[in-house]
């Protein structure tokens, strides 16, 4: 798939300010005020950045408004409920920290939920793709979740916390490439399977479709180097947790943490890219890409 940074940017941004909203919304003894502020602030900026940056990849940006009207089939049009729920709740009991000091436990809870119901959504656009072998598994809403509360609890000065899902999820992450590296041959989908034409013998393209490029080569069909795809997985596992988990585990400062946050955030940002390019959409076969 062709990495587009809209896409990059959203599902990293957004994944952490809703992961930080969910460790708002549970905190029992949560910051008022300025503090509250703060946060808050941090967390809508992220959340509400990622998904402002999902509308760039869409076609006709100013028809967003239909997504919301398709839920009962549509991934994106759920995830799109589930934020505008939740950032009206998170609001609302936001609001309350900030400026009245008072805790409204019940709507944070809902608003925290509703931060994971979010990045599930999120992620069920991509894992339900038969299309993509290498996305539809368990592990991809698993990991989309597990960076989000892990990145949340890193924003939220929770060091305890972070250290070991920050562990979790880079386990996660290379496992997930691990076994997907292999999914798209053992999902046995070939030119044979597609053009249901296996019964009479080999198949191949007598020719290209077309001379030129065009849409379904631009957006389904990204070829990445396995030399360069080893070397930025390395990359974004380093930067992504190892530094961050060893920053956390040296000190507790607010310089060091901040660099813990930037680390991550890059590492997070290679991560994306990542699986985008890497993932091989059953349409290259067609072109002879697979």
């Amino acid at each position: 798939m062709h990495p587009a940074p809209s896409v990059i940017l959203f599902t990293t941004f957004s994944g952490m300010g809703f992961g930080l909203l969910f460790w708002l919304g549970i905190d029992a003894t949560a910051p008022t005020g300025w503090v509250a502020f703060a946060f808050f602030a941090i967390a809508y900026i992220m959340a509400v950045g990622g998904l402002l940056a999902s509308t760039f990849h869409l076609g006709h940006p100013e028809r967003f408004l239909k997504a919301f009207s398709q839920w009962r089939s549509s991934w994106l049009s759920r995830e799109g409920i589930c934020a505008v729920a939740t950032l009206l709740l998170m609001a609302a009991y936001g609001a309350g920290l900030v400026f009245l000091g008072t805790q409204w436990s019940i709507l944070g809870w809902l608003g925290a939920i509703g931060a994971l119901l979010t990045v599930f959504t999120t992620s069920m656009i991509y894992a339900q793709m038969n299309t993509v072998p290498r996305w539809k598994h368990w592990t991809t809403p698993a990991l989309f979740l597990v960076l989000s509360i892990a990145g949340g609890a890193l924003l939220s000065g929770r060091v305890s916390t972070a250290i070991p899902l920050l562990v979790i999820a880079g386990a996660l992450q290379a496992f997930a490439w691990f076994h997907g590296d292999g999914r798209f041959n053992a999902s046995g989908t070939t030119l044979k399977s597609a053009t249901g034409l296996g019964h009479i013998g080999d198949v191949r393209a007598f020719e290209p479709p077309h001379t030129g490029t065009n849409y379904l080569m631009k957006e389904f069909i990204h070829v990445v180097g396995r030399k360069h795809a080893m070397n930025i997985r390395i990359l974004a596992l380093v930067l992504g947790f190892v530094v961050p988990v060893l920053l956390l585990l040296i000190a507790q400062g607010h310089v060091l943490g901040l660099i813990a946050v930037v680390s991550h955030i890059i590492g997070i940002l290679a991560l994306r890219w990542l699986f985008f390019a890497q993932a091989e959409h059953v349409v290259g076969l067609y072109y002879g890409q697979r």
